[in-house]
Formats: C-alpha cells, sequence, structure tokens
C-alpha cells in the first residue's frame, strides 16, 4: 500500500529519478506499441539519444489521439489542455502526465521551446476541422506536424551544437517533411473514408489518377534527396537509425509508385513484417561493419 506525503514535505532525489525514469519508460512503450517499423529504428540510436526520442515521439503520439480517436465534441478543449500542460510544466519542470514529464525533461535539456511545440499543436488543431487543403494551408500544416518534429530530433542528435543544428536544418525538415507526405499517400484511403480528410491541395479523392499520384511521388523524391544529404553528416549516434527508417520509407515510397492510383484510393500500402525485418538487420550489420 502506498504511504502518503504531507504537502510540505519535498520530494527527494530519489523520489524525482525514479518518477522521471518511469516517465521515460511510458513513452518508450507508447512508441514501441504504435510504430514497429519507427520502434525498430530506435535501437540503432545510441542509449544516451533513445529515451528522448521515445519522449518526442510519445508526446505526438497522445495529442494525434486527441484528434484521431477521440470523438467527444471537446477534443478541441482536450488538445488545447494538453498544450497548456506542456507549458506550464516546461516552466516547473514537472507535470502529473508521465509523457509531458518525459517530453519537458528533454525539451528544456535540449533547448525545445514553443517556436517548435507551437507549430505542432496549431497543425494538430486544424484535423479538428476537416476543409479542403490549400497548398498555403498543406505547406503550413506539414510544417507543424512533420518538420518541427525533425527539428525537435534534431536538437537532441546534435546535443546543443548550434553551428551543426544550423547546417542540418533544412536536411530535418525534409526528411520530417517526406515521412508525412509518404504517410498522406499511403493512408489516403482511410484518412478520406473515416476521418474525411484529403491533405494533398488541389486533390479530389474521386478523381485521383496516376498523374496526380506521380507528381506528389516527384515531390516526396526530392525531399528525400536533400534528406539523406544531411543525414550523412549526423553524429554516429543517430546517423544509423535515421538512415534505417529513411531506407524504410523509402522503400514504401518505392511500392507506392508502382501501386496503381484506384488501388490507393482503395486500401493502405504497407511493407510486409519479413521485408522490415530484413532492413533492420541489414543497418544492424552496416553498423557493426563501420564501429569494427
Amino acid at each position: 500500500m502506498p504511504t502518503t506525503m504531507s504537502a510540505n514535505q519535498p520530494v527527494t532525489k530519489t523520489n524525482s529519478k525514479l518518477y522521471n525514469n518511469v516517465s521515460y519508460k511510458v513513452s518508450q512503450l507508447i512508441t514501441l506499441g504504435y510504430s514497429t517499423s519507427f520502434g525498430s529504428s530506435t535501437k540503432l540510436f545510441s542509449k544516451d539519444i533513445r529515451p528522448h526520442i521515445y519522449a518526442i515521439y510519445g508526446l505526438v503520439r497522445i495529442a494525434d489521439e486527441a484528434v484521431d480517436t477521440y470523438r467527444g465534441a471537446d477534443a478541441g478543449q482536450v488538445l488545447h489542455n494538453l498544450e497548456d500542460e506542456v507549458y506550464a510544466a516546461l516552466g516547473r519542470g514537472y507535470s502529473t502526465n508521465p509523457v509531458v514529464q518525459s517530453f519537458v525533461l528533454t525539451a528544456n535539456q535540449f533547448g525545445i521551446g514553443r517556436e517548435l511545440i507551437q507549430p505542432f499543436f496549431a497543425s494538430m488543431a486544424l484535423d479538428l476541422t476537416p476543409a479542403a487543403f490549400t497548398q498555403q494551408r498543406y505547406e503550413s500544416y506539414i510544417y507543424g506536424s512533420a518538420e518541427v518534429i525533425g527539428l525537435m530530433c534534431l536538437r537532441v542528435f546534435v546535443h546543443g551544437d548550434a553551428v551543426r543544428y544550423n547546417q542540418l536544418e533544412q536536411g530535418a525538415r525534409a526528411l520530417g517533411a517526406a515521412y508525412q507526405k509518404v504517410n498522406f499517400l499511403r493512408d489516403m484511403a482511410a484518412d478520406y473514408r473515416q476521418l474525411g480528410r484529403v491533405y494533398f491541395p488541389g486533390i479530389v479523392f474521386e478523381t485521383f489518377d496516376d498523374t496526380a499520384k506521380d507528381k506528389i511521388i516527384a515531390d516526396i523524391e526530392n525531399d528525400f534527396a536533400v534528406a539523406r544529404i544531411a543525414a550523412a553528416r549526423l553524429p554516429a549516434g543517430s546517423q544509423k537509425a535515421v538512415q534505417l527508417s529513411i531506407t524504410y520509407y523509402g522503400a514504401l515510397l518505392k511500392k507506392l509508385k508502382k501501386t496503381p492510383s484506384a488501388v490507393i484510393t482503395q486500401k493502405r500500402i504497407r511493407i510486409n513484417g519479413a521485408s522490415k525485418a530484413i532492413l533492420f538487420f541489414r543497418a544492424v550489420i552496416r553498423r557493426n561493419i563501420s564501429a569494427a
């Protein structure tokens, strides 16, 4: 049975460390539970980086839950309350929400502030009111929902090195954008039928064709070209994991490229488990060879 603590009794360093460790483990559980492909790639991050990537992904995932799976009329308020809690916890260094707790510990350590957090929540809020995406709305959504996540991770990868961060910033943004656009194309059928969303500007779901698909894929390939250059310049602790994720999403993009638009509008396109495993083991072998 847990013991009670009086309001004036200070929290000991041991208890604080325990709560922090548990908070990071909660975010790890969320990461591995929601994404087998991304979860596999995280195993290639160095041990000092891994918890922080879980922390970022954990917050992103629970915010996404608020707009994608919660059907309450107060979904906007739920999302707003989460954002407010993140800002408050950034100031005091503490939250009773373990996912927020792990995120703010990471954010405060690596300088992830409102300039990256606010655009993310703004993009999540756009999902609450489905509307046709203009080019401007699309670019704003991509920046907030994906590019800033790449920048948050980059802050962790470079360990506060501002010069290196500035050098790799465009690559991190391009990689986040590429991942998100691949997700939009892969999930096009479910996004439209279940959530009433079509993210690509100027696209009408019912008339989506191979010409429109090829234009989208060409744009994604351009993003990947920029991202690959930056990925090759990442620090050793993060490079192999990022390159594995690029390889996985690159394979998914190739599959989408070969898949007729009529099929994309009917079902979600996937890379099977065996193919994922092969990509992962190849990445592990490459890492071990380079470390030898």
